[in-house]
């Protein structure tokens, strides 16, 4: 089979690796109308609680939150209390989702996760994810808590990214599944979903759940597991009898290296989580400049081997201790 090749990668296209797709692609047509907007189901109980959304789609080939959506649609979840939505995001990438090629339907005209910037949002560009985050941009006013469903195309261990409120960094701990939280401060290319001017309020939180490599079914049980736990948490389904999760561990990004050139290349094959014991560690090259490790133990945060000019190729982080120290 011919390899895929990274979308968008002007005159550094480069083959990447097989990854097979080990899931089933989610059915979603009973679920495209949505009982509030196209592909948005929501729920609310009698008894009064928090709202809670939880997103999948974002990326249309990230399929492992649509499966899991899909499934609890499908056996009539509803909350205990407050309300849940559950959203398909991107449901025009989704449909060119081909799990020969999937790497390629990422998005229709830009990626739906780099948009939530109000500016952005109220301006005057056109593109078909634009359009599906104005629809959704109301919905998010009135979200207490948030949980974003994704995947990652590279080697990681899973991950809560946590943004840079305290309120997402403490719920993530608290949930502890994944056990790793990394409070960042996002993306120069554009706002995320959970960098949105709506979860920057007191009293709300938004969080980005990476479960691990796309396509697999390891992935799926960890967004399965982050799920669950937050509904559990916020009271809209029973409390586990189970014991309980220990909290999770925090890391605080100190660096995100954004590739300057097409020439960027890690000098080594680094995986997601792994930390490097030694400061000033050579990690890449980005054409003639040295990317090197800012502290001792730093950990890697997703690292990305095709990272093309102007977009995130590895993010660098400090572990935190309970005390709060470095």
């Amino acid at each position: 089979m011919a390899e895929p090749v990274v979308p968008g990668g002007g005159p550094r296209d480069l083959a990447l690796p097989v990854f097979p797709v080990q899931l089933p692609v989610p059915d979603l047509g009973p679920w495209l109308g949505g009982n509030l907007l196209p592909g948005v189901w929501s729920f609310e109980a009698a008894s009064p609680g928090p709202h809670v959304a939880l997103i999948s789609l974002i990326h249309g080939n990230e399929i492992a939150g649509a499966l899991l959506l899909a499934r609890w649609l499908r056996e009539g979840l509803r909350p205990l209390r407050g309300r849940l939505t559950l959203v398909f995001a991107n449901l025009d990438a989704f449909a060119r989702f081909d799990p020969t090629d999937p790497t390629l339907s990422r998005f229709v005209d830009e990626d739906l996760n780099r948009v939530w910037d109000e500016r952005v949002l109220l301006g005057p560009r056109r593109s078909s994810e634009l359009a599906r985050a104005r629809a959704l941009r109301p919905l998010m006013d009135g979200v207490d808590v948030l949980l974003d469903l994704h995947s990652m195309l590279w080697p990681s261990d899973p991950l809560i990214l946590a943004g840079d409120t305290p309120d997402a960094r403490a719920l993530g701990l608290r949930l502890g599944v994944p056990g790793l939280v990394v409070a960042d401060q996002g993306h120069s290319t554009g706002r995320r979903l959970i960098d949105c001017a709506a979860f920057a309020r007191l009293g709300r939180a938004a969080l980005l759940v990476e479960g691990g490599q796309h396509w697999q079914p390891a992935t799926f049980e960890v967004l399965e597991a982050s799920a669950t736990a937050l509904l559990r948490h916020t009271g809209l389904l029973p409390a586990s009898t189970a014991p309980a999760t220990p909290p999770g561990r925090l890391a605080e990004v100190t660096r995100t290296v954004t590739a300057t050139t097409h020439g960027f290349a890690f000098v080594q094959d680094f995986r997601g989580g792994q930390v490097i014991p030694a400061r000033n560690t050579l990690l890449a090259l980005d054409g003639e400049q040295e990317i090197r490790t800012p502290h001792d133990n730093c950990l890697l945060v997703m690292p990305t081997p095709r990272a093309l000019r102007g977009h995130t190729a590895v993010r660098l982080a400090r572990l935190v201790d309970e005390a709060g120290h470095s």
